[in-house]
């Protein structure tokens, strides 16, 4: 027997069922209304951790005992970057400025240790602790010496190049946070999203669209859509921050894949090989992943040809024209047109919760022909939403989490192609991008912006409150 939350009057209410309920949501996905969460997932949402944004979802068998692992999955996330981060009240941190010294390590700092170790071994070289030496100082042969020898629980630093415990190191986390939270009573399943990468445990099934390495926008075009369980899925390449990746064999920027795509049922896997095949060719890539079943990957080489392994058990995304659903007598917006919404959060501090936020466009006639964003934990507080809850309409909601490379903690985009929620172009004409946050028990804000769209390209930037910094909208051809 399976409970579930039902959402009566505001009020959480346990119903029995037989059936597993799997959610497929990201609140960064393209939305088309709001329909109340009655799967019983809790869904949270916070900025600045690990240096990007975090988004959970955990099904338990009542909505306190969500709350409690919820509390969980914060802490261990926090114990963590306090051992692997590299500030100097870090435990890492801290080792990197010895010497030499044989020192007494965490169980889990050897662990990830030993892992560069074996990974750097298994891509030959492509994977090093010490890439962003050569970003900071320039490519030498102290890069790709040996950086530290470990022992029984201890770690000597053998080298002086800059250190970072990057690439998997994510992945490491995430499983750690999960294991950590499926142990909670009453928890069935936890998906974690860190900055494009996810893990999904238990009986939460995830649905996720593959970022095209072209679109830096939330829910801009997907190149394949997915479904994990038990699985990890891992983007990295040149989209959300440009070509970051070095390849520290030669100091060169990274020449191979410009984006790669790893499904595993192991998160640092997923994430050791998603970047690795940014610095190998496509051939040497494919045979990486052959030494390690159950990898899928999709694989964007330089040209933009894809690559998909024979298991890869992802469905291409249409990219028909919905323009000739539009009544011929507009002048319509084209597929090469589209309006790009910027939107920078406030900074609250590491681990402040995303404010609740709507995103929509309207017509001269206040009706909302496209709902772009909705990000919330609670349905209870929706209202507090208020233009965007009087908007809403009773219409199939698109919710799902999004694969791509790390994106910068409180900076998103989202774009608007012209379409409205139906799919079909709109006429050209005058429209109102509205911005709407909300804050538990804390500040409401609005933001609203009228622009013409008539073909020709315009800007307009749109001054900030106590929710979000600022945005930006720009209205170009592509």
């Amino acid at each position: 027997m399976f409970f579930v939350f039902v959402l009566r009057r505001r009020k959480f209410k346990i119903q029995k069922t037989d059936k597993i309920m799997h959610s497929f949501s990201l609140p960064l996905a393209a939305l088309s209304a709001f329909v109340p969460n009655q799967s019983g997932v809790l869904a949270a949402h916070f900025e600045h951790i690990l240096g990007t944004s975090l988004d959970v979802k955990i099904l338990a068998n009542s909505f306190e005992l969500a709350e409690k692992a919820e509390a969980k999955v914060l802490a261990e996330f926090r114990r963590l970057q306090a051992i692997l981060g590299s500030g100097e009240n870090h435990e890492f941190g801290q080792w990197t400025r010895s010497q030499g010294e044989m020192i007494a390590v965490s169980d889990e700092l050897h662990a990830v240790l030993g892992l560069f170790d074996t990974w750097r071994e298994a891509t030959r070289g492509a994977l090093n602790a010490a890439a962003d030496d050569v970003r900071l100082n320039g490519f030498s042969d102290r890069v790709n010496q040996a950086h530290w020898e470990l022992g029984e629980g201890t770690a000597t630093r053998l080298s002086d190049a800059e250190l970072r415990l990057h690439t998997f190191t994510k992945g490491f986390i995430m499983e750690q946070v999960a294991d950590a939270v499926m142990a909670e009573a009453g928890v069935r399943g936890v998906m974690l999203n860190v900055g494009g990468d996810m893990l999904a445990k238990g009986d939460l099934r995830e649905a996720v669209r593959v970022s095209d390495p072209y679109s830096d926008a939330e829910n801009g075009s997907s190149l394949s859509t997915v479904s994990i369980q038990n699985q990890a899925i891992a983007t990295s390449g040149v989209s959300r921050r440009g070509a970051h990746i070095i390849d520290p064999r030669t100091g060169e920027t990274a020449s191979g894949s410009i984006s790669a795509t790893v499904i595993h049922p192991d998160a640092v896997t997923a994430g050791a090989l998603a970047t690795a095949f940014n610095v190998l060719s496509v051939e040497e890539s494919k045979a990486l992943a052959a030494e390690y079943p159950e990898t899928e990957y999709l694989l964007v080489d330089a040209a933009g040809t894809q690559h998909v392994s024979n298991n890869w058990s992802g469905r291409s995304v249409s990219t028909e024209s919905a323009i000739e659903l539009v009544h011929v007598k507009d002048k319509a917006w084209t597929a090469g047109q589209e309006l790009l919404i910027n939107v920078e959060l406030a900074n609250l501090g590491g681990g402040a919760r995303r404010p609740y936020v709507a995103v929509w466009i309207e017509d001269e006639q206040h009706k909302a022909v496209r709902r772009l964003a909705l990000w919330y934990r609670k349905p209870r507080w929706l209202p507090d939403l208020r233009s965007f809850y009087d908007a809403q309409r009773e219409v199939p909601i698109d919710l799902m989490s999004i694969a791509s490379a790390t994106r910068s903690a409180g900076n998103y985009s989202l774009i608007w192609d012209g379409k409205n929620d139906q799919g079909e172009y709109v006429a050209l004409g005058n429209y109102t991008v509205y911005i709407e946050a909300a804050r538990e028990h804390g500040s409401y804000q609005l933001m609203k912006q009228t622009m013409k769209f008539d073909g020709k390209a315009k800007s307009q930037a749109l001054a900030g409150n106590e929710e979000i910094s600022g945005a930006n909208l720009v209205y170009k051809t592509k």
